[in-house]
């Protein structure tokens, strides 16, 4: 038996499949994928064709935790614009507005039969806001949030993007794989001009990881989807190619990319000093404590459903 063959034989017997796993921690499949997503379950890379599956001892983690399975599933609770308003006790008006503002990062979206995209949040996220910021709740619309939906109308595409390439970046394993998350989300044009050499964009476009697990098969429902994808706004854009830049310098360190025999062509230089997403935009999910009394009422009220 070869070394790689023992590894991938270890690997087997200390890690289970995600279905399998799902089950053991009682948690529907839609929930599962949000739980890695997240973090709040961790996978590791197995077999050929980057499969992941989830460690034994993770699983034992997690149902050995007090309140199990009901606190799990509280932190993977999600709701839409209506439940949430509920949750801030608020009118769904001022609650869509606070989202478009970039006030709380959608942490997912579908598009329903007439073309429109419907965001759901985390209810944690809704409690550390409102614990937070609870003068944004009340009274009239704030000035740096009415500033801030002249400037971008609706940051909830950005919010769940920069959420998704956090995720991302997190679980890759490799500078490489690091750099292509980035990468992700600049269309051709901007990709071309961010990485002009084509071996290397052609390595990093092999290694790009899909945002989403799947797409939806309408044609109509599919186009909303794939725009939704792209970084739009030229400041996002910018902070992108910034960040691929930074990625592909430490990617090239590590080694050159295969099939590159010459140095590779030089990219464009970074903007000068020091560049930062909006705070709401790319923020990590569950960097933050959580505030204990949300969170108790958040589980007082799943128990109660």
């Amino acid at each position: 038996m070869t070394v790689r063959q023992e590894q991938d034989r270890h690997v087997a017997e200390e890690t289970v499949p995600p279905t399998r796993a799902a089950r053991e921690l009682e948690l529907k499949p839609r929930e599962f994928e949000l739980a890695v997503q997240l973090g709040e379950v961790r996978t590791v890379a197995a077999g050929p064709g980057g499969r992941r599956r989830v460690p034994r001892q993770e699983i034992e983690r997690h149902r050995s935790a007090e309140g199990f399975p009901k606190a799990l599933r509280t932190r993977l609770w999600v709701v839409g614009t209506t439940e949430g308003a509920e949750l801030l006790g608020i009118g769904p008006a001022r609650f869509a507005r606070l989202a478009r503002g970039g006030c709380f990062a959608p942490v997912r979206f579908y598009v329903n039969r007439y073309r429109v995209v419907v965001w759901s949040y985390l209810a944690s996220d809704l409690a550390d806001f409102a614990d937070g910021n609870p003068e944004m709740l009340t009274g009239r619309t704030p000035a740096l949030l009415k500033a801030a939906l002249e400037k971008h109308p609706d940051r909830r595409a950005r919010g769940w993007r920069a959420r998704r390439i956090d995720q991302l970046t997190a679980q890759a394993g490799d500078p490489w794989e690091r750099a292509a998350v980035p990468a992700a989300v600049l269309d051709p044009g901007e990709l071309a001009r961010a990485v002009p050499d084509p071996d290397e964009r052609a390595h990093l476009c092999a290694l790009r990881p899909a945002l989403l697990p799947s797409r939806p098969d309408a044609t109509a429902a599919r186009e909303v989807v794939d725009e939704l994808l792209l970084a739009e706004d030229p400041d996002e854009i910018e902070w992108y190619r910034h960040c691929l830049a930074a990625a592909l310098a430490r990617a090239r360190a590590a080694r050159p990319a295969p099939g590159l025999d010459r140095p590779p062509a030089a990219s464009p230089p970074p903007p000068a000093g020091e560049w930062k997403p909006p705070a709401a935009d790319g923020e990590r999910a569950g960097e933050r404590a959580r505030p204990s009394r949300w969170c108790a009422w958040l589980r007082r009220r799943k128990q109660r459903e």
